[in-house]
C-alpha cells in the first residue's frame, strides 16, 4: 500500500547515517529514533548507554589536582566505606591528589583483592606503576599478581555460570521468591565483578517477582545504589519515588532520603538536597556502601548554608535535635554554621577555605564545591548588608577578606538581580541602601489604573452609541450561513 511504501522510504532515509570518524552513542540513538519514526513506532528504540553518557554530571567542569590535602588518616577514611564505594572513592582520590595517589592505590588494590573486580585490579596497578615512574618500589608496594588475576577471572566466570543455571531452574519451577533471590544473587555477583550495568539490569528484573512492599523497597534501594555508582541521578530519583509509594520502614527511609538528596545535589538543586538530608535519622544512617554520617553532615550543611535564610538555618540545622547529632561528626562545619548564623562571616568563610581541599577529594561533592562556596559567600554579603542602611566598602572588604575593587565586582550582580537593594558610591566607597518611596509607587500605580479605567469607559460608551444609532451589521440566519459556508448570497431585487 501507499503507507507501506512511505514507511519503507522513511526507513531507507533514516538509515542513511553519515559516517563519522569519532562516532558517538548519541548518533546511534538518533539513528534508531529515526528508524522507529519511519516504521511508525510510537516510541524511539532504547539502547543502553555507557557510563560516560549515562552520567548526569558529564557537563560539569573538571577540577584541579589537590596539592595540600589535610586528611589525617587515609586508611581510617577508607575503612569508613565498604564494597564498591570504597574502591570508587579511593580511585577518585588517586586521580585527584598527587600526594595521596600511591597510598590510595595501595589501599584500593588491597580491597579489590577480596573481590572479583579484575578490571579495577589491573587499572589500579597500571596507575600505581605510572605514579612510581622510575622509582624503586617500597617493600609494602603490591606487585601485580597474574596468578590471582587469572584465578579470579576463572572463578568469576564459573560462579556466573552457576548463578545463571540456578536462575533458569528457578524460572522453570515458577517460584517467584526463588526467582527474585536468584536475580539478586546474580546482580550482587555482577556488582562484585564491577559490572555495574549488568548489576543494574539484574536488580531491575527482580521487580517482576516481588511479592510484598518490603521486596519492592529493597529492589528500589538496590537499583538506587548501583545508579549512584553510575551517577545516573534521574534514575535515582525515579526509584526513590517508587519506593516512597510503598511506605518504607524508618531504616530504609533514611537511606532513601540521603540517596535522593545526593541526586538533588548532583543536579544542582541544593535547597531540595538540604531538605532531604535534614530528614535523615542518625540511628539508621549506617550505609557505608554509599555514604557515612559524616558525609550527610557535610553535604547537608553546605547545601543549607548556600540556600537557607537565617531563620531556616537556625531552626532546621543549628537547633535541629536530629541533625545536631550529624554535626557532631563534623565539628568544623558545626562551627561554620554557628558563626554564619551569628554574622561572623570572616570566621565562617576562613574555616570553609581551610577545609576546601578535603571537600575537593569527595567524588560527589567536588563538582559542586565552587558553586556552593560562591552561593554561600553571596548569601553572607546579602545578610551582612541587611542590618545597615549604608556600609563602608573598606570595612566590608576587610570583613570578607578581599579588596574593595573585588568586593564591588561581587556586589554588582547581586544589586542587578535585586538581591541587595542598594547603590555603590565609588567615590566615597560607600554602599548605600536604595530606598523605594512607597507613596510614589502607590501614586504611579493608581494613575496607571485610572488611565486603564478611562480607556474601558470610552470603549463601553462607543459601543452603547453604536447600538443606539443602529450602527451595526445585521444579517439573517441564511445570510450568515452563506457567509460562513463560502456561498454567495443573491441580492434582493
Amino acid at each position: 500500500s501507499g503507507r507501506n511504501r512511505e514507511s519503507a522510504s522513511n526507513l531507507k532515509m533514516a538509515m542513511k547515517v553519515p559516517f563519522k570518524k569519532n562516532f558517538k552513542h548519541s548518533d546511534v540513538r538518533q539513528a534508531l529514533f529515526d528508524i522507529g519514526q519511519g516504521m511508525n513506532y510510537s516510541e524511539p528504540m532504547q539502547i543502553d548507554l555507557p557510563p560516560e553518557e549515562a552520567n548526569d554530571n558529564a557537563n560539569l567542569e573538571e577540577y584541579p589536582i589537590v596539592e595540600n590535602p589535610t586528611i589525617p588518616d587515609l586508611e581510617s577514611y577508607a575503612n569508613s566505606y565498604t564494597g564498591q564505594a570504597k574502591i570508587l572513592r579511593l580511585m577518585y582520590i588517586a586521580d585527584h591528589c598527587t600526594v595521596l595517589r600511591k597510598d590510595a592505590l595501595k589501599l584500593a588494590i588491597a580491597h579489590i583483592e577480596n573481590t572479583y573486580n579484575t578490571h579495577a585490579y589491573k587499572v589500579c596497578h597500571d596507575k600505581l606503576a605510572e605514579a612510581l615512574g622510575g622509582e624503586r618500589p617500597d617493600a609494602d608496594t603490591p606487585v601485580f599478581n597474574s596468578v590471582w588475576y587469572d584465578t579470579q577471572s576463572k572463578k568469576a566466570a564459573l560462579k556466573l555460570e552457576k548463578l545463571d543455571s540456578d536462575l533458569k531452574n528457578h524460572k522453570a519451577n515458577s517460584i517467584k521468591e526463588s526467582i527474585r533471590r536468584g536475580q539478586e544473587d546474580l546482580a550482587e555477583h555482577h556488582l562484585d565483578c564491577g559490572n555495574y550495568h549488568d548489576a543494574l539490569k539484574a536488580f531491575s528484573r527482580a521487580r517482576d517477582y516481588c511479592i510484598s512492599s518490603k521486596h519492592i523497597v529493597d529492589m528500589c534501594l538496590n537499583v538506587i545504589k548501583v545508579s549512584i555508582y553510575l551517577k545516573n541521578w534521574t534514575h535515582v530519583l525515579t526509584y526513590f519515588t517508587k519506593a516512597e509509594a510503598h511506605s518504607p520502614p524508618v531504616e530504609s527511609l533514611t537511606k532513601l532520603e540521603c540517596a535522593s538528596a545526593l541526586a538533588e545535589m548532583a543536579l544542582q538543586r541544593y535547597k531540595q538536597a538540604a531538605l532531604h538530608f535534614l530528614r535523615a535519622n542518625i540511628d539508621h544512617s549506617n550505609f557505608p556502601d554509599i555514604m557515612t554520617p559524616s558525609n550527610v553532615a557535610t553535604y547537608g550543611t553546605l547545601c543549607a548554608l548556600a540556600t537557607f535564610n537565617r531563620e531556616e538555618l537556625q531552626n532546621e540545622v543549628i537547633s535541629s535535635s536530629s541533625f545536631k547529632l550529624f554535626l557532631e561528626q563534623e565539628p568544623a562545619l558545626r562551627e561554620v554554621a554557628t558563626n554564619f548564623f551569628k554574622s561572623k562571616y570572616d570566621t565562617a568563610l576562613k574555616i570553609l577555605e581551610d577545609i576546601k581541599d578535603n571537600l575537593l577529594l569527595d567524588m560527589y561533592l567536588a563538582p559542586h564545591v565552587n558553586s556552593l562556596y560562591a552561593q554561600i559567600r553571596s548569601r553572607a554579603l546579602i545578610q551582612y548588608f541587611r542590618s545597615y542602611s549604608s556600609a563602608d566598602l573598606r570595612i566590608m572588604a576587610s570583613a570578607f577578606n578581599t579588596t574593595v575593587s573585588d568586593l564591588q565586582l561581587e556586589l554588582i550582580p547581586l544589586i542587578q538581580k535585586g538581591q541587595i537593594s542598594a547603590r555603590i558610591n565609588s567615590e566615597e566607597l560607600i554602599l548605600k541602601e536604595h530606598v523605594i518611596d512607597e507613596r510614589v509607587v502607590t501614586f504611579e500605580t493608581t494613575r496607571e489604573q485610572g488611565r486603564e479605567y478611562q480607556r474601558l469607559v470610552k470603549v463601553e460608551v462607543m459601543r452603547a452609541l453604536a447600538i443606539k444609532h443602529g450602527i451595526c451589521v445585521t444579517k439573517d440566519s441564511e445570510e450568515r450561513k452563506g457567509l460562513f459556508s463560502g456561498n454567495s448570497v443573491p441580492e434582493e431585487e
